[in-house]
């Protein structure tokens, strides 16, 4: 196992080991079956263990594998607290109290704040103490380092990250989300003031492993001999800004496989082939999009405030993924914004068409995009959800 440093000098595992996916007996994890896996990553040098609050059974199943194990002084504990959920201190300290309590510890390693998509919600945390908190845990060595997960958009990430001295953060990042979400010029960002992130959705929720058989060609004939998951996992490795990546791991095989990457690869050992093999792959998972945007963001500032990339990164998604999954996915990472660019913001003053490299006629694919990505029932339904997902912040 390769590790890489955090802010402090720990040496945190390359692979981590993401625990939202166990699987379940009924309502209720297989705890036999997630002790197997978790003791086979832990021997092989995993060390970084990614929960949450919200995670059904996730952070009572590891607080009784850490214990029955006697490793908890041997791993990384990360969860989370769900900020959207807190209006005062008093919830804070509540459910933090309640994390220690499922986990079985008397501390965190990695706390962070779980969620974010604007700006706006770290504000409210402020407003209600979250720093004073914070340093609180931290100077009684309660939390060892504070972060957040993240899943707005480039621009709004960049405010997020220097709204405040954070040890490290977690992003979604994966070769087809490159420039989606805090993207590529995120992680630069972070990398650039020497903070830690930690990769969530490298594989796309396993979407980057059953890839078509056209890309699985694409991957053999490389010579390389590597899986599609080993392919997705070693061009985040190859990043030095990348300090962790998590995967949701649900079988031994998958722990093996993903083990045998995170024991080879180092910062920067991918060739121009292997960049030219993905770049073969990511053209064959996009040959059912619906609008050719690169997400260079040339289009971008939209005077009326659309987000012209991730309306069109979304649009696409729903025809390699499938409709439903992808409005659900569109809800959460740009609905509940406190400003989210829907289309229909847009006024048609043709600006952005002015910019675009690939000549898209911008303003017509809008009215398509949001068509689709908002048929009335979930407009209806992403109302009532902004409604109450931002009510703190009225």
């Amino acid at each position: 196992m390769k590790y890489r440093s955090d802010k402090y000098g720990n040496q945190i595992s390359l692979l981590g080991y993401g625990c939202m996916r166990f699987t379940r007996k009924g309502t209720s994890i297989d705890y036999e079956k997630a002790e197997r896996e978790v003791m086979e990553a832990f021997r092989s040098g995993v060390n970084y263990f990614d929960t949450a609050y919200i995670y059904p059974g996730s952070e009572e199943l590891m607080g009784r594998i850490f214990e029955n194990n006697r490793i908890r002084d041997k791993v990384y504990i990360a969860t989370k607290l769900p900020q959207y959920l807190m209006k005062s201190i008093a919830d804070v300290e509540k459910t933090f109290a309640k994390e220690l309590e499922r986990l079985r510890t008397d501390y965190i390693d990695y706390y962070l704040m779980h969620m974010f998509t604007d700006i706006s919600e770290w504000e409210h945390l402020c407003d209600i103490g979250i720093k004073e908190w914070i340093e609180d845990k931290k100077a009684s060595g309660k939390i060892r380092n504070i972060g957040f997960s993240y899943h707005g958009n480039t621009e709004m990430f960049s405010k997020v990250l220097n709204a405040y001295d954070w040890d490290f953060c977690q992003i979604q990042y994966n070769y087809f989300d490159e420039n989606s979400q805090a993207g590529r010029k995120g992680l630069e960002e972070a990398e650039s003031r020497h903070i830690p992130v930690i990769i969530m959705e490298p594989l796309r929720g396993g979407k980057l492993v059953n890839v078509p058989e056209k890309a699985k060609k694409v991957f053999a004939e490389s010579g390389k001999g590597w899986s599609a998951a080993q392919w997705g996992l070693r061009w985040l490795f190859a990043q030095s800004g990348v300090t962790c990546v998590l995967s949701g791991m649900n079988s031994l095989e998958m722990i093996r496989d993903n083990v045998a990457a995170a024991s080879e690869a180092e910062a920067g050992d991918f060739s121009k082939a292997d960049l030219e093999v993905i770049d073969n792959v990511k053209k064959i998972l996009r040959e059912n999009e619906k609008v050719g945007c690169t997400g260079c963001r040339y289009c971008m500032p939209c005077p009326k405030g659309v987000d012209i990339p991730a309306n069109f990164f979304y649009y696409n998604l729903m025809y390699i993924e499938g409709k439903t999954s992808t409005r659900f996915k569109f809800a959460q990472n740009v609905g509940i914004q406190k400003n989210p660019g829907f289309a229909s913001l847009c006024v048609g003053c043709g600006k952005c068409e002015k910019h675009c490299p690939q000549h898209i006629n911008i303003r017509e694919k809008l009215k398509e995009a949001d068509k689709d990505l908002r048929p009335l029932p979930y407009k209806a339904g992403m109302a009532i959800a902004r409604k109450f997902m931002l009510r703190k912040k009225d």
